[in-house]
């Protein structure tokens, strides 16, 4: 499956970090992780972190698929209002999402703080109404964070304009979000477990998977076999090929990256990223050396040949939407690109066991547009379900909410 378009820029930045070998025998181990980007990495560093015997694979180099596009903003918000899914759910599911969310930023900004050197910093995140028309639906968000103790504050048109020279109708200024650079964290976290004895393999591909009462059998394209007590599939938007229902809809979703840009011209982009109310939606974020990353321009056709051709045509409409929001911000795009998106229909991941293969199969869909938040919160759920114990998430962010 081609994931993605154009030059990424983490790709462009670190290049291949870390070589790891090629799987060439048969081998069995606790748990075998089918997937070595982000959402991977996250999952086999919990679980070997705890004792168990990982072994990781994944069928290119290593985060070279859907974890070398990802923009990595790290937000509670998820795109799906809590008020909508408190009506869609009850008060108490959309409470536990958002809790739980705000509680994985600071747990991603420890792990970053073990690893080292992956460009995390906490910021701010400003929600703006794109229009008049969603100013009542911000406001009732706005309510529901505050009574429930979310750390918010609403600014109005006039206070928007004063503190930060934006043109909007109003926004959310939440003071609990972060960046990362994705594709290093992962890469830094695979090659420190491969260090503890972990084992990680790249360029092996999973042909067949064949689920028992008691293990998970692996066969890979070199015809190697991966017995396992438990096999978790993350191998991102691709993971759906192992399923026979259609959970959730692929996008495209496009963005670029400027060169740094001098802190004048920054400002206070440079701790605070911005997000818009209309879907979907326009969001700029910085970099630790200062470069301005932008994103959206999402669409319904997920065609790797289409999407190859738009990407320069999409990073221009960015560019000039970014324009119209700052005038004498000059941040044009150095690299621009473009990949695989999917979302579920409730803005929710799905982790843990599917009717299709039973318990020893574990599936990781960190999907949407806060797929780092939720495959932090993912390692902590999937471990629970290996060791037999109950965790929190596991009716919400289960397949059986889809039924």
């Amino acid at each position: 499956m081609d994931l993605k378009s154009g030059y990424p820029f983490w790709a462009v930045k670190n290049g291949l970090m870390f070589a790891f070998p090629q799987l060439d025998t048969d081998l069995s181990c606790d748990v075998v992780v089918m997937g070595a980007g982000i959402t991977g990495a996250l999952i086999a560093d919990e679980l070997a972190g705890h004792g168990h015997d990982v072994v990781v694979v994944d069928q290119r180099d290593v985060c070279w698929g859907s974890t070398s596009a990802s923009t990595a903003l790290l937000q509670y918000e998820i795109d799906t209002h809590a008020t909508d899914l408190a009506k869609r759910y009850d008060q108490a599911s959309a409470l536990l999402a958002y809790q739980s969310s705000l509680r994985a930023i600071s747990e991603i900004g420890e792990l970053a703080h073990e690893v080292g050197d992956v460009d995390f910093a906490t910021s701010d995140s400003l929600y703006y109404a794109s229009s008049c028309a969603d100013l009542s639906g911000l406001a009732d968000e706005f309510a529901w964070r505050k009574q429930y103790g979310f750390p918010v504050r609403w600014l109005t048109r006039a206070a928007l304009k004063d503190e930060f020279g934006l043109k909007a109708p109003a926004a959310i200024l939440s003071s609990v979000a972060a960046r990362v650079d994705p594709y290093r964290l992962a890469s830094r976290l695979l090659e420190r477990m491969r260090r503890k004895g972990a084992r990680v393999f790249d360029r092996t591909e999973v042909v067949s998977m064949t689920a028992t009462a008691e293990s998970v059998e692996l066969i890979t394209d070199s015809g190697m076999s991966i017995t396992a007590k438990h096999t978790v599939v993350a191998s991102g938007y691709e993971s759906q090929h192992w399923l026979r229902d259609r959970v959730a809809r692929n996008l495209s979703s496009y963005a670029y990256i400027s060169d740094p840009v001098e802190p004048e011209q920054l400002r206070w982009l440079a701790h605070t990223m911005l997000w818009e109310s209309s879907r979907p939606y326009l969001y700029l974020r910085s970099t630790g050396d200062g470069r301005l990353l932008v994103g959206g321009e999402d669409d319904e056709r997920d065609v790797p040949a289409r999407r190859d051709r738009l990407v320069d045509r999409k990073a221009a409409t960015l560019q000039r939407k970014v324009a119209r929001l700052f005038p004498r911000l000059q941040a044009p795009p150095a690299f621009a690109w473009a990949g695989t998106f999917a979302e579920t229909s409730d803005g929710l991941p799905l982790f843990g066991q599917h009717s299709q293969y039973g318990p020893r199969v574990l599936f990781a869909l960190a999907y949407g547009g806060n797929g780092i938040t939720y495959s932090m919160l993912g390692a902590g759920l999937l471990r629970a379900q290996i060791e037999g114990r109950r965790h929190p998430l596991t009716a919400l962010f289960g397949f059986s909410r889809l039924r």
